[in-house]
């Protein structure tokens, strides 16, 4: 009785682990590539130009958006990218997430002249999309600095906006442009 007690709770435990690893595979995909990757289906893509968001020191990171038509569903994605010293980076940011970024950059805004006054030592306070794109800021030494985080993973995946202005313009565009897209 004990063996088979023992058999059926391995089996269980060998089953739960092999589904969970199975959603983490599923998981781990954006939502652009969630949108692209349906086999045997034609996939088109259209790309519409922005102007580009400028960055500290003089660049400024390419913005564009892409629409995507597949399997008689259309996708619009807010692409942003920038050539670093590490390779290009990038972040495709799907409509739904720039409605949320317009809703975080308010209570952002809203929170930044608060913890500015603070003065804190060093704070940072980000919004993070599902896809691992983050908005954010952090305060140190009395100064702010707004960043955009393009991809979850590696180096040199973060610029820096001159302004935050320039953030809030590129996600209002991005917002009316697919709009008079869809």
């Amino acid at each position: 009785m004990k063996h088979r007690l023992i058999i059926f709770m391995l089996c269980m435990t060998l089953v739960s682990v092999s589904y969970s690893q199975d959603n983490k595979a599923t998981g781990s995909q954006s939502k652009i590539d969630l949108f692209t990757s349906k086999t045997g289906s034609m996939i088109k893509y259209q790309d519409f130009s922005l102007s580009g968001l400028p960055l500290l020191y003089g660049t400024s990171a390419e913005t564009k958006i892409r629409k995507i038509e597949s399997s008689g569903q259309i996708g619009f994605f807010l692409q942003i990218s920038n050539e670093g010293k590490y390779g290009d980076k990038s972040a495709s940011i799907a409509y739904e997430d720039v409605l949320e970024m317009l809703k975080a950059l308010e209570a952002l805004k809203a929170e930044s002249a608060t913890d500015l006054q603070k003065n804190p030592e060093y704070l940072e306070n980000k919004f993070v999309t599902d896809d691992g794109f983050q908005l954010g800021y952090y305060c140190s030494k009395g100064k702010l600095q707004w960043y955009l985080v393009l991809e979850k993973y590696g180096s040199g995946n973060t610029i820096f906006p001159r302004q935050l202005s320039s953030i809030e313009s590129l996600l209002l565009d991005a917002k009316s442009k697919i709009e008079s897209l869809n």
